[in-house]
């Protein structure tokens, strides 16, 4: 019998330890984030990314960080719709090619949520059509901003939405409102110069009013 109190005693011990050992390996919630900001010659646009998208997010924050989207236009422009910016192909003297981004480009496999919807100030992720693209994976650099004050919600579970404008909403009504020619690309380029800032969470609130969930 003591042989047998012994062995559970221990067991319980081991079980114990191994759930301490699991609760410690949870990761933290974080206290800060990263505040995206993209300022152009109408004003600034500021935006947080999601943390249930972590692929586009770590790709969005590594190339504004390096300076890769600074100089970019916002090349599509559809009012009552959406703003789209973000190719590099913006940045050479032809503008046939915007839009179209560099040979070769990767993609970010999707992330495509139910809980991130195309709500007005949405970020997403722009990419080719279902025809050539069936895994709807997303350009490695192209995004858009929804525009529509309702939302583009046919657009939902069909793009990867990776973030949420939380300041500057007047801004992307005013490219919104730009003129277009044909292509719907601006007659005067938009261009774009983005930063990155870490902030505590309680800031973030203070500053722009979102509530984190």
């Amino acid at each position: 019998m003591k042989l047998l109190f012994r062995l559970a005693a221990a067991l319980l011990i081991m079980l114990a330890f191994g759930q301490a050992a699991t609760a410690a390996k949870k990761p933290r919630t974080s206290k800060k984030d990263e505040v995206v900001t993209i300022s152009t010659s109408l004003g600034d646009i500021r935006l947080l990314l999601s943390d249930l998208t972590p692929q586009h997010k770590a790709n969005f924050l590594k190339l504004a960080k390096d300076g890769f989207y600074n100089g970019t236009t916002f090349h599509r422009v559809i009012p009552n719709f959406m703003v789209q910016g973000g190719d590099p192909n913006t940045k050479d003297s032809d503008p046939g090619n915007d839009g179209m981004g560099p040979p070769n480009e990767k993609t970010i496999p999707a992330e495509i949520l139910p809980a991130l919807r195309h709500k007005y100030g949405a970020v997403a992720a722009a990419r080719q059509g279902d025809y050539v693209n069936p895994q709807r994976a997303s350009s490695g650099s192209q995004f858009y901003i929804v525009q529509n004050h309702s939302g583009t919600t046919h657009l939902d579970g069909a793009y990867t939405v990776f973030g949420q404008v939380i300041s500057g909403l007047e801004v992307v009504d005013k490219i919104a409102q730009q003129p277009c020619d044909e292509r719907d690309r601006p007659t005067t380029d938009l261009k774009m110069t983005v930063k990155v800032e870490k902030l505590k969470k309680k800031k973030i609130t203070e500053l722009y009013g979102y509530q984190y969930p």
